[in-house]
């Protein structure tokens, strides 16, 4: 079985966050894979810089991940009953490139937040920003990490083995949607 390229990208620019870990545990589940994680450090979107500058390197840079990898996994905290800002912003910056690099792509969407719902509320207007780029996004299982900050051992492992299972099973629905 040859490996796949999964991109990942967090919702959180901490470099310890726990939507961070929550990638890299999915990369993990996932099986034989070159993980990529993107970097959605990227200048705020603003269409003056756009008409004067034209596509930021790095937007272009994370626009052409997208489209290279064989799926993408997206976790999102929870700010304010959505996604983060980072996370729209990236989208928004994607949206703008030339090409479609969502189109038809596998993508698994989930989340971690600090929240008993774990970051459910973010999960479903993520979803929905997502629709005009149509990519082929599992509708399950739902992965809503809840008390991230306690969720992890010291390797980086979910503590939780019923959040260890969903996500398993979350990633063979995503590595067997490659292969359609």
């Amino acid at each position: 079985m040859s490996d796949h390229t999964l991109l990942g990208l967090s919702g959180s620019l901490r470099r310890e966050a726990t939507n961070r870990k929550l990638l890299r545990e999915a990369a993990r589940l996932f099986g034989p894979c070159t993980y990529i994680e993107a970097d959605l450090n990227l200048p705020l979107y603003d269409g003056d810089l756009e008409a004067a500058d034209g596509i930021p390197a790095s937007a272009q840079a994370l626009a052409d991940q997208i489209a290279a990898a064989d799926a993408v996994v997206i976790s999102t905290p929870e700010y304010n009953k959505g996604p983060s800002g980072v996370l729209k912003n990236a989208l928004d910056w994607v949206s703008r490139t030339a090409g479609s690099p969502w189109a038809n792509k596998p993508v698994a969407v989930m989340s971690a937040a600090a929240g008993r719902a774990g970051g459910e509320r973010a999960q479903m207007v993520l979803r929905g920003f997502m629709v005009p780029f149509q990519p082929c996004i599992l509708q399950g299982p739902e992965v809503h990490l809840a008390n991230s900050s306690n969720a992890f051992d010291e390797n980086g492992h979910l503590t939780s083995d019923r959040y260890a299972q969903t996500l398993q099973t979350l990633m063979e629905k995503l590595r067997a949607e490659i292969g359609r």
